[in-house]
Parts: structure tokens; C-alpha cells; sequence
């Protein structure tokens, strides 16, 4: 693990190569203004509104300010969040409504620290009940770092809610920069997903068609040709916060291409652990580092406060990291330089730069360590180590709350191959202990509350899984890992496209596959036969309405049918339906009767995650287990009957992650 020392060493090394080399690294300065103050390292030059906190400008590799020029100083680099007054949740519909945005204009500013090695600058906003119904209630304090010798320059904020305050909700809070559009045109979010973008101008009117939602656009006379007739859409390009730890954007109109790229150097401050989805670069040229939001989780996401409930949360620092090349080689690897960055960063964490109290070092944190077993005992009747199983701590509450929680810290490992795994640099606080593995259904949680105090090393040795299971597996469909991908992905309408997902892995994140359903069934739903149907071919990856030509919908039905060769009369049969999402949906399920009122089991009208219209191929997870009497059953040929009878929109659907019938456990009659 590199610490400080290591992360300060590499500094000092390239300083002393940049001296060898006849260049002078010199100390960073802080000169203050009337209304602006600026970080210079000789490196790179931050400009910030005093006090307001807003980044006006960077300069870097001899541009004058990277950011865009033209837009208003408020909207080029800033923290914002989108809040409501508690219980103020919802419209005559029952839909939550857009809440308030407010981009967290500080008022006061202080030096924290100043010496050549270092600035650290303070902008804060401090509430006061003057303020209520016009801000929300929380004290905000804006952070911004540079180091000696750094290429870019760091950014975090405190943000505390006292117990006397009133009642109030946070849907979203991340830091926004908005890139210079004549120069940034190449973005990167990840090895496999990266391309030249569209303008910003192509989505305006007259360039761009909107499409079912603002988000979607399909470029009908852009300013570059070559997209004519692709859809922009900025969900297209979200990432699961285990994976979204880099992004950015190229520049490659000079002889020095230049890169600008947000780092993540731990997730521990982001909500609802390592598979919540969150949007990281898209057109504008934007970046984002999200911390908080309700995309592809909705309403249970919403961080709520009582009028008599303190909170104080750390969000950062992340790094924000300029690079250049003057040496022919190709801008692609600025890339690869931004991803080594993002590792020296990663091991560098927790920084012990930062001068806040509130941001822990490693010493003032804790470890826990232990192994995870699974036993499935119709599959194998040992406990065998899981490999690449995830491990967590979060907030206590049930088994998997952790994917719901949003206002503590969260720390995951996935297990190695004999199911060892070490959690390390936890915040102290009370947690539980977390896991899912993929191939299991489920979620386990140790019972045992953990409590991580500074320096604590707990060990809570073996762990076993033992995921739900009541009987022996009858037949099955799907894969348990918590994703609608491995089911049928059509291929979008050529109208509709994404160039970058053609042929490509991720062929989900298409515009407009939910009306593909009624291309493919125009009249009649999904039949899927138990050991002749293949679920990668004939398993539609979204259980959605049937658009039909008058532009409504139609509730759809999909049947499975089996063969059972023998029936337990007497017996309980046992089906686990496992969702990777659901939207504004019900799930209702019957036996031999479609027509049986009530059904066998009704979810009720449940989710709000939008996960279809956002490409995310995954939600919320969601597992029933629904009790199935031997006397619904017969001897030879069965159907199941999936209903989702809600069709007042495209969205509202289903992701099925895994379906299986399970026959009566051993001994039942």
C-alpha cells in the first residue's frame, strides 16, 4: 500500500529529474484576488471564484483555461445538489418531482494551508434558520488541493446536517466540469467504451431530435456529418461505481495532445456499494464524479433526514488530472497514463494531505479480514471457498440494505480463490458485514454487529454461505448474477444508433430496444419451453409493455412451460424469481390458469429504477420466493404464467436476473 511518503516521493523524483534537465519545479503559490483566487504549481494553474468556490479556469500545457470560456464563471467547474424539503416527496401522480438545484455558492473563504509543498483552500456556506425553504440545511465546506509537482490538483467537501435543523432530502451531489467544446472532442470511460464525441450543438433544436425522454437525442443534421443518425444519450455511457474510478476526455487539436481526467481513488464515499450506477463523462465535453443519486434506483435511494438527525459525511478528495504528449506518440496514450495515475492514486489512499480533521488517515482506521465458504447442499454437501465473491461493511440492516443505504461509508474486497479477503482503511463506526457471489441467489449478512475503532484488525475467521435453497433444482433459467445480459439483446433499430455498440459486449446500451419487443412479438408474447428453448435466444432480455400502432400499450404475458414427470401432491414446490430491475411494475405469477384471480403471487406496483430507458442492464436486485402447492402441479406438461399488467408507459418492465422451480425438499411426500 503506498502511503503519503511514497505518493510525496514520486513528487520529488520528478522534480529532481525536471532540475537535471535544466527546468525548475518550482513551489506552489497562492495569490488572492478581489474576487478570484489561484493555485500555481508551474504545472498547472487553478482559478477559483472568491468566495463562491466555483473552478473559473485551469491552465495547463500552455492553454489559457481548459474549462469553457463562454459559459457563465457558475457553470465551468462546481459541487452541486439537488434537494428537498423533507416529505415534500411526491407529485398528484405519485412520481417524485425534480427537487431544487442548487450549485452550493459558498460565502466565506480561508487558507487552510500555505507552504511551497502545499495550498489547501477553504470555501464554506454555514446555515442558519434565516436560510430555511431556500437552501438545505446542511453546512457545506469546499475543499481544493495542490501539491508541489502534481499534475492537477485535488477537490473534496464536508457536508453536515445538525440535529436541530429541519427535515430535509438529497437526491443527487457531485462535482461538475464543463470542458472547452473546441477542444475536447475524445472521450474515454473505460478500455472498451470510447470514442469521438458529438457537439453539444447537435442536440439543439434544429441539429438534434428529441427522442421518448430530454436525455435521448437522434442527430438528424449535425455539425460533423459522420454522426447523422445516431442517437446521443448520456446514459449510455454510465458505469458501476466498482468500475468507474477513471474517465475523461482527450483534446487532440494541437501538437500536444492533452487529457483532462476525473479520478476516483475510492468508492467508500459513494452510496449503495460497488454495483450502484452512476454517470461519469458524457457530451458537453462534461465530467462528473457523482457521489450520490437515484439513477437506476429511484425513490429508495433518496437520502432522508428527520428534523432531529445529525449527519456529517466526507465526500472525496477525487483527483483531477491533466496530461500531454509532445513526442508524436498516439493520444490514446494519454489514456493509459491516465489509468497508472488512477493506481499510484488508489494506493495512495487514504491521503494524508488533507487538512481536514474529518478526513481519516490510515492509522485513525480500521481492517477486518476473514474467509467466505458457500454450501449449497443440493449442489455440493461441503462448504466450498468462494472465489471473487463480494465482501462488505455498511450501515447495519438486513441482508443486502447495503444496495438502499446512501448516507454512511461503505468498504468492499471480492474474496480470492481459496475465499480469503482483507477489508482495510474502514472508517470506525458500527457496520455488518456484507456478500452475494455470483452463481448463488441471495444475500448473507454475519450476524454479529462489527465494530471498527481506530487501529482496530478483526478477524471473524470462516464465513458460510448457505443461499436459499429448499429443495432440489427442477429446472432453471437465467445465470444468479444479479444481470438481464446474458439473455436475449436484439439488435437496435437501425434508425436508432450508437455506433460504439455495434459488435460490442455491452450491446444493451442501444436507444430503443423496449420497442423491439413488438417487433419480435407483434401479436403473441413470449413462450418459453423448459429444455428445448435456449434463454440466450429466446428469453427477451426486458419484460415490457406491447407498443402497438396507436401509440399505446399493451400488458404483456409470458408463459414457461415444463414437464414434470412425477407430482408430490402433498409436497411444497418452492419458486425463486430473482429481478435485476423493475420499474413501476407488477410481477404477478400463476399456475395452469391464467386466469386464476388472485394470482399465486402479486409483487404490487414496486420500483422506480428506469433501468430500461437507461440502458443499465441492471437495478435494484430483487428475489421472491414464492411457495407452490403440490396440488397446482400435474403430471406431465405445466405453465407458468408471468404477468406485468401495467402499460401506461414504454418503461415499465421487468429484468428478470434468474428464475428456478425446486421440488420438495428431500423427505417431503
Amino acid at each position: 500500500m503506498m502511503n503519503f511518503t511514497n505518493h510525496f516521493l514520486l513528487f520529488m523524483m520528478l522534480q529532481f529529474i525536471l532540475v537535471l534537465g535544466g527546468v525548475t519545479n518550482p513551489g506552489v503559490q497562492l495569490k488572492i484576488q478581489d474576487k478570484y483566487v489561484v493555485m500555481d504549481n508551474g504545472i498547472v494553474q487553478v482559478t477559483i471564484a472568491n468566495p463562491e468556490g466555483y473552478v473559473t479556469g485551469i491552465q495547463y500545457n500552455g492553454v489559457d483555461n481548459l474549462l469553457q470560456v463562454t459559459n457563465n464563471e457558475s457553470d465551468r467547474g462546481y459541487w452541486d445538489m439537488v434537494w428537498d424539503e423533507g416529505g415534500n416527496k411526491t407529485t398528484a401522480k405519485g412520481k417524485k418531482g425534480k427537487g431544487r438545484f442548487d450549485r452550493m455558492e459558498a460565502t466565506n473563504f480561508k487558507v487552510i494551508v500555505e507552504h511551497e509543498e502545499q495550498v489547501e483552500l477553504s470555501f464554506t456556506r454555514i446555515w442558519n434558520s434565516s436560510l430555511e425553504g431556500n437552501l438545505a440545511p446542511v453546512n457545506i465546506d469546499k475543499r481544493f488541493i495542490l501539491l508541489r509537482g502534481s499534475s492537477g490538483f485535488y477537490t473534496y467537501a464536508i457536508y453536515e446536517h445538525l440535529k436541530e435543523w429541519p427535515a430535509f432530502d438529497i437526491d443527487n451531489t457531485r462535482v461538475a466540469f464543463k470542458l472547452r467544446k473546441d477542444m475536447f472532442h475524445y472521450m474515454v470511460v473505460a478500455d472498451n467504451r470510447q470514442r469521438f464525441m458529438p457537439l453539444p450543438d447537435d442536440r439543439e433544436i434544429g441539429r438534434g431530435e428529441a427522442l421518448d425522454y430530454p436525455e435521448a437525442v437522434l442527430l438528424v443534421n449535425p455539425v460533423e456529418p459522420e454522426f447523422k443518425g445516431e442517437v446521443d444519450d448520456k446514459y449510455q455511457y454510465s458505469c458501476e461505481s466498482k468500475n468507474n474510478r477513471v474517465h475523461g476526455w482527450i483534446s487532440m487539436n494541437s501538437s500536444q495532445p492533452t487529457g483532462f481526467w476525473v479520478i476516483t481513488p475510492s468508492p467508500e464515499f459513494r452510496s449503495a456499494g460497488p454495483l450502484k450506477q452512476y454517470i461519469g463523462s458524457h457530451v458537453g465535453p462534461t465530467s462528473l464524479s457523482v457521489f450520490h443519486s437515484t439513477h437506476y434506483s429511484g425513490l429508495d435511494l433518496i437520502m432522508k433526514f428527520g428534523p432531529n438527525e445529525s449527519w456529517k459525511k466526507v465526500y472525496g478528495p477525487i483527483f483531477i488530472y491533466l496530461n500531454s504528449l509532445s513526442n508524436g506518440e498516439s493520444p490514446i496514450t494519454l489514456w493509459k497514463d491516465a489509468k497508472q495515475q488512477m493506481v499510484i492514486e488508489s494506493e495512495s489512499w487514504p491521503y494524508t494531505f488533507p487538512a481536514s480533521q474529518e478526513f481519516l488517515s490510515a492509522k485513525q482506521r480500521g481492517k477486518v479480514e476473514g474467509r467466505l465458504l458457500v454450501r449449497d447442499r443440493y449442489i455440493n454437501n461441503a462448504s466450498i471457498p468462494v472465489s471473487g465473491g463480494y465482501v462488505g461493511l455498511a450501515f447495519p440492516g438486513d441482508a443486502g440494505s447495503w444496495q438502499r443505504e446512501s448516507k454512511g461509508y461503505q468498504f468492499w474486497t471480492t474474496t480470492d480463490d481459496k475465499g480469503y479477503f482483507s477489508i482495510i482503511n474502514i472508517h470506525p463506526g458500527t457496520y455488518n458485514l456484507y456478500s452475494w457471489v455470483t452463481g448463488y441467489i441471495g444475500d448473507y449478512k454475519y450476524g454479529p454487529i462489527i465494530n471498527i475503532t481506530s487501529g482496530s484488525q478483526i478477524n471473524v475467521r470462516e464465513l458460510v454461505y448457505e443461499p436459499p435453497r429448499d429443495g432440489p433444482t427442477l429446472w432453471e433459467i437465467g445465470i444468479p448474477d444479479r444481470l438481464a445480459a446474458e439473455f436475449y439483446v436484439p439488435d437496435p433499430n437501425p434508425k436508432y444508433i450508437n455506433k460504439l455498440y455495434l459488435n460490442h459486449s455491452d450491446r444493451f446500451r442501444q436507444y430503443g430496444l423496449w420497442e423491439r419487443y413488438a417487433d419480435l412479438y407483434p401479436n403473441e408474447d413470449l413462450v418459453y419451453t423448459v429444455g428445448v428453448s435456449d434463454y440466450r435466444k429466446d428469453w427477451f432480455f426486458a419484460q415490457v409493455s406491447r407498443k402497438k400502432d396507436n401509440n399505446t400499450y399493451q400488458a404483456t404475458t409470458w408463459k414457461i412451460n415444463f414437464n414434470l414427470d412425477q407430482v408430490h401432491t402433498n409436497g411444497t414446490y418452492k419458486l425463486r424469481v430473482a429481478l435485476a430491475s423493475i420499474h413501476h411494475a407488477d410481477l404477478q405469477v400463476r399456475i395452469n390458469n391464467s386466469e386464476a384471480n388472485p394470482p399465486l403471487f402479486s409483487s404490487g406496483q414496486i420500483g422506480s429504477e428506469n433501468t430500461i430507458a437507461r440502458h443499465g442492464i441492471h437495478g435494484l436486485y430483487w428475489l421472491f420466493s414464492i411457495q407452490v402447492q403440490g396440488t397446482l402441479l400435474v403430471k406431465g406438461n405445466n405453465t407458468l404464467f408471468l404477468t406485468q399488467p401495467i402499460n401506461t408507459s414504454p418503461f415499465q418492465g421487468i429484468l428478470y436476473d434468474y428464475i428456478r422451480l425446486e421440488g420438495p425438499s428431500t423427505g417431503q411426500n
